[in-house]
């Protein structure tokens, strides 16, 4: 079974740059031992349901230290029948776009 996530997770009122906080979030990802990929809008991660969902939660909580205000947009794809969805993925659109 598979949770294939993406966050986006930033605080509102720290002014333009805000990729110190950002690093917080991607640290947690990090620490949590689960398989993640940082791209330039969020951060894909994977595993069960409960440890996405723990993750993200951790997530909010280490952003949460010094905002008052965080906006958070979390995206879930869930199956069941499937793991190691995110390295396969890529895999399949990287080998369809070289017959293209």
């Amino acid at each position: 079974m598979s949770a294939l996530a993406e966050l986006s997770i930033f605080p509102l009122g720290k002014g333009e740059s805000v990729s110190s906080y950002v690093a917080g979030a991607v640290a947690v990802v990090q620490s949590s031992g689960l398989d993640f990929q940082v791209g330039p809008m969020g951060t894909c991660f994977e595993g069960g349901w409960d440890d996405v969902l723990r993750v993200a939660g951790e997530c909010m909580d280490s952003m949460k230290n010094g905002c008052n205000r965080v906006y958070m947009v979390l995206k879930v794809d869930y199956r069941a029948d499937m793991d190691n969805r995110m390295k396969g993925k890529v895999e399949s659109l990287t080998g369809k776009m070289e017959t293209c």
